[in-house]
């Protein structure tokens, strides 16, 4: 996928997507041995994101298996389009084959729809395969991927052994709700991801807001740490904050102010409760201060630099 860990190291960049220099090269290394990348952390930190601009670096599309309870093994695999075999079986009536023909021909590959585990087996030139918070399903799910990670197969009762035609860069994602089994954790790169620092998380809000100030990217990346160490039931995420930024753009303002919260409100409180907290007489302009005191903290240890 990357001919270099410069070659990706820029790439990345171009995405946006700016990582500490030791993910990168974990990154380059789990492409280079065909390694799944096992990302946890929580909500928001873009663990997501980052499989989506390794898709972009490597300018290949993305298969993503998004994961919830009850999710089923046909969801991932593939199963059999019925309402086809059933015309099938209507056209077939003229036809005056055999029902052993018939029957043959019905569990073909003809009436099969691939979901996301099969069609990235199946993928002429490897894509990125996203299996994104696997900790919401079962151990019985779980291990029914062990196949897919370890042989780069999957066994299909109806089908046989469906094999890799180029093996996939693997990300599975977890949030942590449930703790994932050692055998998935043997078999993949383990990274712990956090949310950015301020100072990266500026770099990334300049990326997506290139005509702002940096001191406006200073004030943003300092409101999304003063909102995390805020007793938030759901902090804001990266591409929140992303979000939040470009509201103030459209707004035609680079700074916030507390007239402003009750129009800001709905980008950075996702429940009653945090929006509760933050309505609160002295909740938001408390942690505009705080957001001050970070953006300057930044602004004085660049100075110093």
């Amino acid at each position: 996928m990357f001919d270099s860990l410069e070659d990706l190291s820029q790439k990345l960049a171009a995405a946006g997507y700016f990582i500490d220099p030791v993910v990168t090269q974990v990154v380059f290394l789990a492409a280079k041995l065909k390694k799944p990348l096992l990302l946890e952390g929580p909500a928001g930190s873009g663990k997501t994101q980052l499989a989506l601009s390794v898709a972009a670096a490597a300018d290949t599309h993305i298969e993503r298996l998004q994961c919830y309870r009850g999710v089923t093994e046909e969801k991932a695999i593939g199963q059999f389009d019925q309402g086809l075999q059933r015309l099938y079986l209507e056209f077939s009536r003229d036809q005056h084959e055999s029902w052993q023909g018939i029957l043959q021909n019905l569990k073909g590959r003809d009436f099969y729809r691939p979901g996301p585990l099969m069609r990235a087996l199946e993928c002429e030139r490897p894509c990125v395969l996203l299996i994104d918070e696997l900790d919401k399903v079962d151990d019985g799910f779980e291990a029914m991927l062990l196949e897919i990670l370890s042989a780069w197969q999957l066994s299909v009762a109806e089908l046989g052994t469906v094999e890799a035609k180029s093996i996939p860069f693997v990300v599975l994602t977890s949030n942590e709700e449930r703790r994932l089994g050692d055998p998935i954790r043997r078999r993949s790169l383990y990274l712990r991801v956090e949310h950015p620092t301020p100072e990266r998380e500026a770099q990334i809000i300049a990326s997506r807001t290139p005509d702002a100030a940096p001191s406006f990217h200073r004030e943003m990346a300092g409101i999304a740490l003063s909102f995390r160490n805020y007793s938030l039931e759901k902090p804001p995420s990266v591409s929140e904050m992303i979000d939040f930024a470009n509201a103030l753009r459209l707004l035609g303002t680079d700074h916030v102010t507390t007239e402003l919260r009750d129009v800001l409100l709905p980008f950075l409180a996702k429940t009653e409760k945090d929006r509760r907290h933050l309505l609160l007489r002295e909740g938001f302009k408390s942690l505009l201060d705080d957001g001050a005191r970070f953006a300057k903290a930044m602004t004085d240890s660049e100075g110093g630099s």
